[in-house]
């Protein structure tokens, strides 16, 4: 039997594969944070809360109007996405010149207001959500075997982390928003809607979490909390990644993902902190984050 520092070679790789589907989900969630601090400059702490309203779109969906996987895969990502652009246009938008502490405590209103409704409606125990009939199973290659649903996660995830970092930094569009940002004045003056376009950004952003919460449907049950306890790690990820970075927010939460899943292997004890230790190294050796730009 092959071995790895004692492990067996099937059980490091599957705990490996776990790491890297957590990741896949850190990805996208910090990418999400990262979208709209860096092109809004809001801390929004909401952004698990949406992660947990995407996931249980995808549930309501199937049980009450019976809408599979796929479509939901599409759908909950939009609805929560006008969800966000209904809280930009009504809330945060006044917030803009205020301290940045305004927006987080706004967002942390919303977390509150929508964990509690939920849980008010289907309490906190978790809601079972099938993956869908042509992902379920799994394929063997030899030296382990991979689950199918896990393997679309990590496609799907790096699939989208990778078409919104092109958009952003290697389009026009993206140098658009950019530029929004730092100078709306200048931007107006060639006839872009500055506003509109802060509002669509949040809304794309928080669509990112909802799109994450049905991924993480299937694989975890669905409740209320659900995305509470993701969210501190998620934060975690970008402020090493660097906030604002959106390459930061990719590598590091794949990366973060990958060590966590190492971590219980050789020391399981710390595979619930060694994300946070990781964070205070760095930032004592660069506050900015490994991908950040130092002011």
């Amino acid at each position: 039997m092959i071995t790895i520092f004692g492990i067996p070679l099937q059980a490091f790789l599957g705990q490996l594969l776990l790491g890297l589907v957590n990741g896949s989900f850190y990805a996208i969630l910090s990418l999400g944070l990262a979208v709209i601090f860096g092109l809004l400059n809001v801390i929004n702490f909401a952004h698990g809360a949406l992660y947990m309203l995407g996931a249980f779109l995808a549930w309501m969906g199937l049980n009450y109007l019976g809408l599979n996987y796929w479509v939901m895969l599409i759908v909950a990502p939009i609805l929560v996405g006008l969800f966000g652009i209904l809280i930009e246009k009504f809330l945060l938008k006044h917030l803009y010149k205020l301290d940045h502490l305004y927006g987080l405590l706004l967002t942390f209103g919303i977390t509150l207001l929508i964990e509690g409704l939920f849980r008010s409606f289907y309490g906190a125990s978790g809601q079972p959500y099938s993956s869908p009939e042509a992902l379920r199973g799994a394929t063997n290659l030899g030296f382990m075997i991979l689950p199918n649903y896990r393997a679309w996660v990590v496609v799907a995830s790096l699939t989208v982390c990778l078409i919104t970092w092109f958009v952003i930094e290697r389009t026009r569009l993206g140098a658009l928003l950019r530029a929004g940002t730092e100078n709306p004045r200048l931007v107006e003056a060639f006839g872009v809607n500055v506003p509109l376009m802060i509002t669509l950004t949040y809304g794309f952003g928080v669509a990112l979490a909802g799109f994450a919460g049905v991924l993480a449907a299937p694989i975890i049950q669905v409740s209320p909390l659900m995305g509470s306890n993701l969210i501190i790690v998620v934060f975690a990820v970008v402020v090493i990644g660097g906030m604002g970075s959106i390459l930061g927010a990719i590598v590091t939460g794949l990366g973060l993902g990958v060590i966590e899943g190492l971590t219980k292997v050789f020391w399981p004890e710390a595979s619930s902190t060694v994300v946070f230790i990781i964070m205070a190294i760095v930032l004592l050796i660069r506050p900015a984050g490994l991908f950040g730009k130092e002011k």
